[in-house]
């Protein structure tokens, strides 16, 4: 069974930082791409930020560039979202989830439950 479970979230202060980490479990973590998204009520699901089975190809939109890296370890099975000079646009439920194959144009077949960050001072 495909699990995917999210922490590292909590309350951040503005230009703060957090390290988001997603345990996979349930299948062989380095054959798949994986992605961070977010949800915040009333915008629905954004797109955050991706990376490759073989590191080569990460992506982020919008205002995470440079801000947040995103990286991977293939042995602790294990994606995770630093998160850098934190906006309160920043703020929402980071949920990973599991690409269906190693590529980041494939669809999404599995997602976490979600870890919440919050911005405020």
């Amino acid at each position: 069974q495909v699990q995917l479970v999210e922490s590292g979230g909590g309350l951040a202060q503005p230009g703060g930082s957090l390290r988001l980490s997603c345990v996979a479990s349930g299948f062989t973590f380095g054959n798949y791409a994986k992605t961070w998204a977010r949800q915040v009520p009333g915008k629905g699901l954004e797109w955050v930020s991706g990376i490759s089975c073989d590191v080569r190809v990460t992506y982020y939109t919008g205002a995470e560039k440079g801000r947040f890296t995103i990286y991977r370890d293939d042995a602790k099975n294990t994606v995770y979202l630093e998160m850098n000079s934190l906006q309160p646009g920043d703020a929402g439920l980071y949920s990973c989830a599991r690409r269906l194959t190693n590529s980041l144009a494939s669809g999404v077949d599995s997602w976490g439950k979600g870890t919440l960050v919050t911005i405020s001072s």
